[in-house]
Protein backbone atom coordinates (compact mmCIF):
# COMPACT_ATOMS: atom_id res chain seq x y z
CA UNK A 1 0.00 0.00 0.00
CA UNK A 2 2.78 2.42 0.93
CA UNK A 3 4.49 1.74 -2.42
CA UNK A 4 1.27 2.53 -4.26
CA UNK A 5 0.86 5.76 -2.27
CA UNK A 6 4.42 6.80 -3.04
CA UNK A 7 3.88 6.00 -6.72
CA UNK A 8 0.74 8.12 -6.71
CA UNK A 9 2.55 11.05 -5.13
CA UNK A 10 5.34 10.71 -7.69
CA UNK A 11 2.88 10.80 -10.60
CA UNK A 12 1.15 13.86 -9.16
CA UNK A 13 4.50 15.60 -8.80
CA UNK A 14 5.34 14.83 -12.42
CA UNK A 15 2.04 16.31 -13.57
CA UNK A 16 2.42 19.51 -11.57
CA UNK A 17 6.16 20.09 -11.75
CA UNK A 18 7.34 18.15 -14.78
CA UNK A 19 10.62 16.30 -15.14
CA UNK A 20 12.74 18.89 -16.98
CA UNK A 21 13.63 22.55 -16.65
CA UNK A 22 11.29 23.53 -19.50
CA UNK A 23 9.25 26.55 -18.46
CA UNK A 24 6.09 28.17 -19.72
CA UNK A 25 6.56 30.87 -22.32
CA UNK A 26 4.40 33.88 -23.01
CA UNK A 27 4.20 35.35 -26.48
CA UNK A 28 3.78 39.09 -26.43
CA UNK A 29 4.02 41.97 -28.87
CA UNK A 30 6.50 44.81 -29.18
CA UNK A 31 4.12 47.76 -29.57
CA UNK A 32 6.44 49.45 -32.08
CA UNK A 33 5.10 46.90 -34.56
CA UNK A 34 1.84 48.89 -34.68
CA UNK A 35 3.36 52.39 -34.59
CA UNK A 36 1.55 53.42 -37.78
CA UNK A 37 -1.78 52.07 -36.55
CA UNK A 38 -1.36 53.94 -33.25
CA UNK A 39 -1.02 57.19 -35.21
CA UNK A 40 -4.51 56.62 -36.60
CA UNK A 41 -6.48 55.18 -33.66
CA UNK A 42 -4.97 54.22 -30.31
CA UNK A 43 -8.07 52.61 -28.71
CA UNK A 44 -8.82 50.43 -31.74
CA UNK A 45 -5.19 49.37 -32.04
CA UNK A 46 -5.02 48.23 -28.42
CA UNK A 47 -8.31 46.39 -28.88
CA UNK A 48 -6.84 44.66 -31.93
CA UNK A 49 -3.97 43.32 -29.80
CA UNK A 50 -6.50 42.04 -27.28
CA UNK A 51 -8.50 40.41 -30.10
CA UNK A 52 -5.36 38.55 -31.13
CA UNK A 53 -5.30 36.99 -27.67
CA UNK A 54 -2.08 38.74 -26.63
CA UNK A 55 -1.89 39.83 -22.99
CA UNK A 56 1.75 40.92 -22.51
CA UNK A 57 3.51 43.70 -24.39
CA UNK A 58 6.76 45.60 -24.55
CA UNK A 59 6.29 49.32 -24.89
CA UNK A 60 6.80 52.52 -22.94
CA UNK A 61 5.48 54.99 -25.52
CA UNK A 62 1.93 56.37 -25.24
CA UNK A 63 1.93 57.65 -28.84
CA UNK A 64 0.91 61.18 -27.98
CA UNK A 65 -1.86 60.22 -25.57
CA UNK A 66 -1.54 61.25 -21.90
CA UNK A 67 0.19 58.34 -20.16
CA UNK A 68 -2.49 57.77 -17.55
CA UNK A 69 -5.17 57.61 -20.24
CA UNK A 70 -3.02 55.20 -22.24
CA UNK A 71 -2.47 53.00 -19.19
CA UNK A 72 -6.21 52.95 -18.64
CA UNK A 73 -6.74 51.63 -22.17
CA UNK A 74 -4.04 49.01 -21.61
CA UNK A 75 -5.88 47.80 -18.51
CA UNK A 76 -9.24 47.86 -20.32
CA UNK A 77 -7.77 45.56 -22.96
CA UNK A 78 -6.09 43.24 -20.45
CA UNK A 79 -2.62 44.22 -21.68
CA UNK A 80 0.27 44.07 -19.23
CA UNK A 81 3.46 46.00 -19.98
CA UNK A 82 6.22 43.70 -18.75
CA UNK A 83 9.04 45.54 -20.50
CA UNK A 84 9.61 49.16 -21.50
CA UNK A 85 12.13 50.77 -23.80
CA UNK A 86 14.65 53.37 -22.65
CA UNK A 87 17.05 55.46 -24.70
CA UNK A 88 20.81 55.24 -24.23
CA UNK A 89 21.05 58.85 -23.09
CA UNK A 90 18.21 58.33 -20.61
CA UNK A 91 20.12 55.47 -19.03
CA UNK A 92 23.34 57.50 -19.03
CA UNK A 93 21.91 60.72 -17.61
CA UNK A 94 18.66 59.93 -15.80
CA UNK A 95 18.45 56.27 -14.77
CA UNK A 96 16.28 57.16 -11.78
CA UNK A 97 13.66 58.52 -14.16
CA UNK A 98 13.81 55.27 -16.12
CA UNK A 99 13.15 53.40 -12.87
CA UNK A 100 10.19 55.65 -12.13
CA UNK A 101 8.69 55.13 -15.58
CA UNK A 102 9.16 51.36 -15.53
CA UNK A 103 7.50 51.10 -12.14
CA UNK A 104 4.63 53.33 -13.25
CA UNK A 105 3.87 50.80 -16.00
CA UNK A 106 4.37 47.85 -13.67
CA UNK A 107 7.22 46.58 -15.86
CA UNK A 108 9.93 44.17 -14.77
CA UNK A 109 12.34 44.73 -17.64
CA UNK A 110 13.90 47.76 -19.32
CA UNK A 111 15.39 47.38 -22.77
CA UNK A 112 17.69 49.67 -24.73
CA UNK A 113 17.65 49.15 -28.49
CA UNK A 114 20.47 51.33 -29.80
CA UNK A 115 23.92 52.64 -28.94
CA UNK A 116 24.53 56.06 -30.53
CA UNK A 117 27.53 56.10 -32.87
CA UNK A 118 28.89 57.94 -35.88
CA UNK A 119 27.35 56.53 -39.03
CA UNK A 120 28.66 53.05 -39.72
CA UNK A 121 31.64 53.60 -37.45
CA UNK A 122 31.13 51.50 -34.35
CA UNK A 123 34.21 50.23 -32.56
CA UNK A 124 35.68 49.20 -29.25
CA UNK A 125 35.56 52.70 -27.74
CA UNK A 126 31.80 52.90 -28.41
CA UNK A 127 31.44 49.42 -26.95
CA UNK A 128 33.41 50.20 -23.81
CA UNK A 129 31.41 53.38 -23.22
CA UNK A 130 28.15 51.45 -23.65
CA UNK A 131 29.24 48.75 -21.21
CA UNK A 132 30.08 51.43 -18.66
CA UNK A 133 26.69 53.12 -19.07
CA UNK A 134 24.74 49.84 -18.99
CA UNK A 135 26.56 48.54 -15.92
CA UNK A 136 26.07 51.81 -14.06
CA UNK A 137 22.39 52.18 -14.96
CA UNK A 138 21.83 48.44 -14.65
CA UNK A 139 22.96 48.44 -11.03
CA UNK A 140 20.52 51.23 -10.19
CA UNK A 141 17.72 49.36 -11.95
CA UNK A 142 18.63 46.08 -10.27
CA UNK A 143 18.64 47.75 -6.86
CA UNK A 144 15.06 48.75 -7.65
CA UNK A 145 13.94 45.29 -8.69
CA UNK A 146 14.30 45.81 -12.44
CA UNK A 147 16.40 44.09 -15.10
CA UNK A 148 18.18 45.96 -17.90
CA UNK A 149 18.59 44.27 -21.26
CA UNK A 150 20.45 45.56 -24.30
CA UNK A 151 18.91 44.75 -27.68
CA UNK A 152 21.72 44.27 -30.19
CA UNK A 153 21.11 45.49 -33.74
CA UNK A 154 23.92 43.82 -35.67
CA UNK A 155 26.77 46.33 -35.63
CA UNK A 156 27.93 44.75 -32.37
CA UNK A 157 28.99 41.61 -34.27
CA UNK A 158 31.92 43.29 -35.94
CA UNK A 159 35.25 41.52 -35.36
CA UNK A 160 37.28 42.34 -32.25
CA UNK A 161 40.38 40.39 -31.23
CA UNK A 162 39.47 36.68 -31.34
CA UNK A 163 35.73 37.32 -31.32
CA UNK A 164 33.33 40.23 -31.79
CA UNK A 165 32.41 43.45 -30.05
CA UNK A 166 29.35 41.63 -28.74
CA UNK A 167 31.61 39.08 -27.09
CA UNK A 168 33.33 41.96 -25.30
CA UNK A 169 29.95 43.30 -24.13
CA UNK A 170 28.78 39.89 -22.91
CA UNK A 171 32.02 39.23 -21.04
CA UNK A 172 31.87 42.60 -19.26
CA UNK A 173 28.12 42.72 -18.59
CA UNK A 174 27.93 42.72 -14.81
CA UNK A 175 24.65 44.53 -14.17
CA UNK A 176 22.85 44.10 -17.47
CA UNK A 177 21.71 41.31 -19.76
CA UNK A 178 20.53 41.06 -23.35
CA UNK A 179 17.37 40.86 -25.41
CA UNK A 180 17.95 38.86 -28.57
CA UNK A 181 16.26 40.07 -31.73
CA UNK A 182 16.74 37.00 -33.91
CA UNK A 183 16.38 39.02 -37.12
CA UNK A 184 19.15 41.46 -36.24
CA UNK A 185 21.47 38.75 -34.95
CA UNK A 186 21.02 36.87 -38.23
CA UNK A 187 21.35 40.08 -40.26
CA UNK A 188 24.60 40.88 -38.46
CA UNK A 189 26.17 37.60 -39.49
CA UNK A 190 25.63 35.48 -36.38
CA UNK A 191 23.56 32.34 -35.83
CA UNK A 192 20.87 33.15 -33.22
CA UNK A 193 20.66 29.56 -31.96
CA UNK A 194 24.42 29.22 -31.58
CA UNK A 195 24.60 32.58 -29.81
CA UNK A 196 21.89 31.53 -27.34
CA UNK A 197 23.87 28.39 -26.57
CA UNK A 198 27.13 30.33 -26.28
CA UNK A 199 25.67 32.70 -23.68
CA UNK A 200 22.87 30.74 -21.96
CA UNK A 201 22.79 33.03 -18.93
CA UNK A 202 22.95 36.35 -20.79
CA UNK A 203 19.69 36.43 -22.74
CA UNK A 204 16.54 37.17 -20.75
CA UNK A 205 14.12 38.33 -23.48
CA UNK A 206 13.51 37.61 -27.16
CA UNK A 207 12.25 39.50 -30.19
CA UNK A 208 10.82 37.05 -32.71
CA UNK A 209 11.16 38.40 -36.23
CA UNK A 210 11.73 36.39 -39.40
CA UNK A 211 13.66 37.46 -42.49
CA UNK A 212 12.62 37.11 -46.11
CA UNK A 213 14.70 34.45 -47.82
CA UNK A 214 17.57 35.88 -49.83
CA UNK A 215 17.74 39.19 -47.95
CA UNK A 216 21.13 40.86 -48.22
CA UNK A 217 22.82 40.92 -44.82
CA UNK A 218 25.39 43.23 -43.23
CA UNK A 219 26.39 44.58 -39.82
CA UNK A 220 25.18 48.17 -40.21
CA UNK A 221 22.10 47.72 -38.02
CA UNK A 222 19.86 48.91 -40.86
CA UNK A 223 17.57 46.96 -43.19
CA UNK A 224 14.38 47.27 -45.23
CA UNK A 225 11.47 46.64 -42.84
CA UNK A 226 9.55 45.02 -45.69
CA UNK A 227 11.88 42.02 -45.35
CA UNK A 228 10.02 41.13 -42.12
CA UNK A 229 7.90 38.07 -42.94
CA UNK A 230 5.52 35.72 -41.13
CA UNK A 231 7.36 33.65 -38.54
CA UNK A 232 8.40 30.30 -39.92
CA UNK A 233 8.35 31.40 -43.57
CA UNK A 234 11.75 33.08 -43.69
CA UNK A 235 15.38 32.04 -43.27
CA UNK A 236 15.71 32.40 -39.48
CA UNK A 237 15.45 29.19 -37.44
CA UNK A 238 12.51 30.38 -35.36
CA UNK A 239 11.52 26.88 -34.23
CA UNK A 240 15.04 26.12 -33.02
CA UNK A 241 15.33 29.40 -31.15
CA UNK A 242 11.95 29.01 -29.46
CA UNK A 243 12.76 25.47 -28.35
CA UNK A 244 16.15 26.52 -26.97
CA UNK A 245 14.65 29.57 -25.23
CA UNK A 246 12.15 27.29 -23.52
CA UNK A 247 14.96 25.05 -22.24
CA UNK A 248 16.80 28.14 -20.99
CA UNK A 249 13.77 29.42 -19.13
CA UNK A 250 13.29 32.63 -21.14
CA UNK A 251 9.74 33.57 -20.24
CA UNK A 252 8.81 36.39 -22.61
CA UNK A 253 9.10 36.36 -26.39
CA UNK A 254 7.81 39.43 -28.21
CA UNK A 255 6.75 39.33 -31.82
CA UNK A 256 8.12 42.41 -33.56
CA UNK A 257 6.96 42.89 -37.12
CA UNK A 258 7.88 46.28 -38.56
CA UNK A 259 6.57 45.85 -42.11
CA UNK A 260 3.46 47.36 -43.70
CA UNK A 261 1.70 43.95 -43.63
CA UNK A 262 1.89 43.65 -39.85
CA UNK A 263 -1.88 43.45 -39.20
CA UNK A 264 -2.18 40.54 -41.62
CA UNK A 265 1.05 38.85 -40.54
CA UNK A 266 0.85 38.82 -36.73
CA UNK A 267 -2.14 36.41 -36.53
CA UNK A 268 -0.32 34.05 -38.92
CA UNK A 269 2.84 34.27 -36.80
CA UNK A 270 0.80 33.50 -33.69
CA UNK A 271 -0.68 30.43 -35.34
CA UNK A 272 2.80 29.28 -36.31
CA UNK A 273 4.07 29.64 -32.75
CA UNK A 274 1.01 27.85 -31.42
CA UNK A 275 1.83 24.96 -33.73
CA UNK A 276 5.28 24.62 -32.14
CA UNK A 277 3.85 23.81 -28.71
Amino acid sequence: MKKLQLLGLFLIAMIFFGTTNVTAQEVGLQLYSLRNQFKEDIPSTLKLINDWGITVVEGGDSYGMPEEEFKGLLAKNNLKVVSIGAGFNELANAPEQVVKKAKSYGATYVMCAWIPHDGNNFGIEDTQKAVEVFNSAGKILRDNGLQLAYHAHGFEFRPYKDGTLFDYMAEHAKYFDFEMDVYWVHHGGEDPLKLLRKYPSKFILLHLKDMEKGTKKDNTGHADVETNVVLGTGEVDIAGVVAEAKKMGIKYMFIEDECSRVVDQVPKSLRYLEGLK
